[in-house]
């Protein structure tokens, strides 16, 4: 007997659910973990050792990202983007600036 068709939907269902919401929180946390390396470079006006080329691709990476989301019509994708996109050019700002 082979396997049942709506119970592989049901746990492909619930799999992708898991693992949107796992997504969503790591595009959170990640954007909250990068906070203090903005903090350092516009508070404490220190940018010693930024890579200005490594947040660049970091900010091409964003932009790509963001455009497939919205081709998509994928908010998960293109919303965590935005954040990701202004991070990114606060960084590279800050280190243009102080660095």
């Amino acid at each position: 007997m082979g396997p049942d068709p709506a119970r592989f939907s049901a746990q492909a269902s619930i799999s992708d659910a898991v693992l949107r919401r796992a997504l969503g929180a790591m595009s959170v946390f990640t954007i909250v973990m990068t906070i203090p390396q903005i903090w350092t470079i516009w508070i404490g006006h220190q940018a010693a050792g930024v890579s200005i080329l490594s947040w660049g691709a970091y900010l091409g990476s964003a932009l790509l990202w963001f455009w497939h989301g919205v081709r998509k019509r994928d908010r998960n994708i293109y919303f965590a983007c935005i954040a990701w996109i202004a991070a990114d050019i606060a960084v590279i700002a800050g280190a243009l600036v102080y660095g």
